[in-house]
C-alpha cells in the first residue's frame, strides 16, 4: 500500500453497517474501539455475508469510498471479512482487514498506519476458536431511537443453505448480569425500548453454567429492570423456544411481535435444509403463542427456489402464511453460497426461484394489508422514530399527524392508512 496524505481531505470516522441488528450493536462498539485507540480519518465497512448480493453491495460501496476518500483509511470487517478473506485482502481499496472476533477489541485499531505489509494489514483469526462473547457495554446507538443489545453470538446449527456460523463461530451467550447491565444503562439514557438480538438468540445459555434458556434471561431483564417500558424480541427459531419464554409473552412489557425462522412450509425441504422443525410444528407454535397472547403480530423468513423445490412443495410455503397467520414476511430467493451443502444440491432456475419468491411477497404484501385494515380505531402506544414517524407496539411502521420528540412514546388512535403505513391522529398523551 502506497502512503497517503493525512493532511487532504481530513474526515471524521465514520462506521457503515449492512446486514442484521447485531452488526448494528458492534457497529457502536467498533465506534467506541476507534476512539479508544486514537485512530482518525477512518471509514469502517461491518460487512455482511449473509447472501451473494450482500457482499457485492458491499464491496461496491467499498471501492466508492476510495473514489470519494482517497486519503481515508479503509477498514473492512463483519461477516464478509471473515468468511470471504482472500476476496476482501486482495481488494487495493482496503487498508485494513479485520476478522469478526478481531473488531470488537480497540487494540486491533491501535498503531496502524499506511505501507504495512499485506501480511500485517490481515487481522482474521478462526472464528471457531473463539468460546466466549463479553458484554460490551455501549451508552446509545446514534441514529436509532430503540437500542439493540446482543445477547448470543455465534451458531452451532448447520443448515444446508446458511454460511454465516463460519463467519460468527459456535454459539456463545453473554451473562445475564452484563445484558442486564448493559439495559439499565440503556434506559438511564433515555431509551425506551430495547431490541435482544443474536445470531440464534434461542440457544442462549446453552454454554453458561446452569444452561438458562433464553426465556430466564427475558424474566430477568423484566424483574431487575422495572424502569424499561418495552422489551423486544428479535428473530427466533420457534423449535427452541422455551417454556420461560412462552411465559414471558404475557407480560405487556414484552412487546406483541415475533419473527420467525421458519425458512419453508414443505416437510422434504425442511428436512433438505437441516431445519430443526416440520410444518406442524411451526403452526402449532403459532396457535400456542396466540393463546397466551392473542394479538402477537407474527412474521417470518421464507425461502423461495430452493434446490429440487416443486411446484406442490412451493404451494405448501404459500399456505403456511394463512396456517400460521403470518404478516411481516422477510422473502429471499435462493442464493447459493459457496461452501454450503444446499449449492451442491440440484438447483432450481434463477427465474423460477424470483417468481416464486414475487408471488411470496404479493401474498405477504396482502396479509400486511389486512392487518392494517383490523388496526383502524385501535389506541396503540407509538414509540416515535423521527419527526412525525413510529412503530407501534407489534412494529407496524405509522406516520402521526405533526412531528413529536424522537424517543418518546405516544398514546394515539389509528384513523387510517397509506400504502403500508398506519396514520395516527387524536394526541391523546405520552408513555414516558
Amino acid at each position: 500500500m502506497g502512503e497517503r496524505n493525512l493532511g487532504k481531505n481530513f474526515i471524521e470516522n465514520k462506521v457503515v453497517t449492512f446486514g442484521c441488528r447485531l452488526n448494528t450493536y458492534e457497529s457502536e462498539v467498533i465506534k467506541n474501539n476507534l476512539d479508544q485507540s486514537g485512530m482518525d480519518n477512518s471509514i469502517v465497512f461491518n460487512t455482511c455475508a449473509v447472501t451473494n448480493e450482500a457482499s457485492r453491495q458491499a464491496r461496491q460501496a467499498i471501492r466508492k469510498a476510495r473514489r470519494d476518500n482517497p486519503d481515508a483509511r479503509i477498514i473492512v470487517t463483519g461477516c464478509g471479512a471473515q468468511i470471504e478473506t482472500e476476496t476482501y485482502a486482495k481488494m487495493p481499496e482496503i487498508d485494513l482487514l479485520l476478522g469478526n472476533d478481531e473488531k470488537m477489541h480497540a487494540k486491533s485499531y491501535r498503531g496502524f498506519d499506511f505501507g504495512i505489509s499485506q501480511e500485517e494489514r490481515v487481522k482474521v483469526n478462526d472464528i471457531m476458536s473463539v468460546k466466549e462473547t463479553a458484554g460490551h457495554l455501549i451508552q446509545g446507538m446514534s441514529g436509532h431511537t430503540r437500542a439493540f443489545v446482543q445477547v448470543q453470538n455465534g451458531c452451532d446449527h448447520r443448515c444446508t443453505f446458511c454460511i454465516i456460523p463460519f463467519g460468527r463461530g459456535v454459539s456463545r451467550s453473554v451473562p445475564a448480569g452484563d445484558v442486564v447491565n448493559q439495559i439499565k444503562t440503556l434506559v438511564g439514557n433515555g431509551y425506551k425500548e430495547v431490541v435482544l438480538t443474536g445470531v440464534d438468540i434461542t440457544s442462549y445459555g446453552t454454554d453458561l453454567p446452569g444452561k438458562p434458556p433464553l426465556g430466564n434471561l427475558v424474566q430477568r431483564i423484566l424483574k431487575m429492570v422495572p424502569d424499561l417500558p418495552r422489551l423486544r424480541i428479535s428473530s427466533i427459531d420457534s423449535v427452541e423456544a422455551d417454556i420461560e419464554l412462552m411465559d414471558a409473552l404475557s407480560d405487556l412489557r414484552i412487546m406483541p411481535s415475533l419473527h420467525l425462522s421458519l425458512q419453508h412450509g414443505d416437510n422434504m425441504i425442511l428436512k433438505r435444509m437441516k431445519r430443526r422443525h416440520l410444518r406442524d410444528d411451526a403452526i402449532k407454535f403459532c396457535e400456542d403463542a396466540r393463546k397466551i397472547r392473542p394479538d402477537i403480530v407474527l412474521g417470518a423468513d421464507i425461502i423461495a427456489g430452493f434446490p429440487t423445490e416443486t411446484d406442490e412443495m412451493f404451494a405448501n410455503s404459500l399456505k403456511l402464511i394463512d396456517e400460521c397467520q403470518l404478516v411481516n414476511l422477510h422473502v429471499f430467493p435462493f442464493s447459493a453460497r459457496q461452501g454450503t451443502p444446499a449449492a451442491k444440491m440440484p438447483q432450481v432456475s434463477g427465474v423460477i426461484a424470483k417468481q416464486r419468491a414475487g408471488l411470496l411477497r404479493q401474498k405477504g404484501k396482502a396479509a400486511l394489508e389486512q392487518h392494517l385494515l383490523n388496526e383502524m380505531g385501535q389506541t396503540r402506544y407509538i414509540l416515535v422514530e423521527k419527526n412525525n414517524k413510529g412503530r407501534t407496539e407489534h412494529f407496524t411502521p405509522v406516520t402521526l399527524d405533526k412531528d413529536y420528540q424522537a424517543g418518546h412514546i405516544i398514546k394515539a388512535q389509528i384513523i387510517g392508512k397509506n400504502n403500508l403505513e398506519l396514520l395516527a391522529t387524536k394526541y391523546l398523551g405520552t408513555n414516558g
